[in-house]
């Protein structure tokens, strides 16, 4: 028996040599940064064996935060977003 066949507390050991899972291979096609006010939002369009996706990660002093869009939904994403700026707009423009 090796120290890598010896079985643990929580079960046997992973195999060092096995090549990693195939979800856990992302690719980068495409980033942007903007900086608004303090914070940072990083804007990444990757993609993995189960398809496109948009990270949007915000940081803020060093903080971070993040959410995913799976690519079929960007479209309806930026549909909302776009409606959500039209209304902070007028929202802004319209007397007190």
């Amino acid at each position: 028996m090796t120290s890598t066949d010896c079985p643990t507390p929580t079960g046997p050991r992973p195999d060092p040599t096995a090549s990693p899972l195939p979800h856990g291979e992302e690719k980068t096609l495409k980033t942007e940064r903007l900086q608004i006010e303090r914070k940072t939002f990083l804007f990444a369009l990757r993609e993995n064996p189960r398809g496109k996706f948009l990270r949007i990660t915000e940081d803020v002093n060093g903080r971070r935060d993040s959410i995913i869009v799976p690519a079929p939904g960007l479209e309806e994403f930026r549909r909302v977003l776009e409606g959500m700026s039209t209304a902070a707009v007028q929202t802004s423009a319209t007397p007190a």
